[in-house]
């Protein structure tokens, strides 16, 4: 049985994968699936969100000490959630074992007009200053899902979710300002190209060595409009990981397409299984 930790973005919370955590189960029957709200959100949406991706970190430490699991991890992670897993394997690369990273961006690879879409400015800042749980469900569905922005059921969810946990405005901005400085640890992917190397939709790239960079899978969606998939094609060549970008889904990758994600994971993880854990890769 091996662990695998699910984060989520920006004001997001755990409900919000829906039914990915089943798909990810259906594609690895020996996973424990483990959902997070970082501080701010969800079920600690009473905390104040640190100010700093190092401190989200040491707030889902916290969490996995305090539910007993132990490690080492896994972790798959969207967005923010995404530079939270970088920082955490930078900081304390003995205890995770595999990181995926899905749709996320970071200094120094990404400029902030790729980061966050300029065209999107305007109606993001709209409603982080007045705009209601609705309204502001309506948006990030809008901007974030290709195949649901006008999915109703699931705007009713999301606006339930939001008016039962609301997100403070306060820890919107503390968490979009620890996004927009984040900038990955120099030796954050230290180590070879993974197996499959970086590649397009198909998947088909070149062998890479087991190091610590064969432990990391970046997925994207071709159709993200909220952060720009150069974002995620730069940081997989920088550092040598193993990169699948689907053809038609938004920057919500697990929700347009989860069976996919979770396929892509199953898939990269066969050469990796019997491998070291990244506590031998660190030395």
């Amino acid at each position: 049985m091996s662990d695998w930790v699910l984060l989520r973005g920006l004001v997001r919370e755990q409900r919000h994968w829906e039914a990915f955590p089943d798909q990810f189960r259906a594609a690895l029957p020996d996973a424990r699936v483990i959902t997070l709200d970082l501080p701010g959100n969800g079920t600690n949406f009473r905390r104040d969100s640190p100010a700093s991706v190092a401190g989200m970190v040491e707030a889902c430490r916290d969490e996995l000490r305090t539910r007993g699991v132990l490690g080492p991890v896994n972790l798959l992670a969207l967005s923010l959630g995404a530079m939270v897993a970088v920082e955490w394997r930078a900081r304390y690369p003995g205890e995770l074992e595999c990181c995926v990273l899905i749709n996320t961006s970071m200094r120094p690879f990404s400029r902030f007009y790729e980061r966050l879409r300029w065209r999107n400015y305007p109606a993001i800042l709209r409603q982080l200053i007045a705009g209601d749980a609705r309204s502001q469900e309506a948006l990030v569905l809008r901007l974030t899902s290709e195949r649901h922005a006008g999915d109703a059921a699931l705007l009713d969810r999301w606006t339930g979710y939001q008016r039962e946990f609301p997100v403070a405005r306060r820890n919107a901005l503390r968490q979009l300002f620890a996004a927009a400085r984040y900038s990955a640890p120099p030796d954050a992917g230290a180590g070879g190209a993974g197996p499959g190397g970086v590649s397009g939709a198909a998947g088909a790239g070149t062998a890479g060595t087991a190091g610590t960079a064969g432990r990391l899978l970046v997925l994207a969606g071709a159709r993200d409009r909220l952060v720009d998939p150069c974002c995620s094609r730069r940081l997989a060549r920088a550092w040598g990981a193993a990169f699948r970008e689907h053809p038609d889904a938004g920057h919500d990758l697990p929700l347009d397409d989860g069976p996919w994600v979770a396929a892509q994971v199953a898939q990269w993880l066969t050469p990796l299984r019997g491998q070291t854990p990244f506590a031998a890769d660190a030395g």
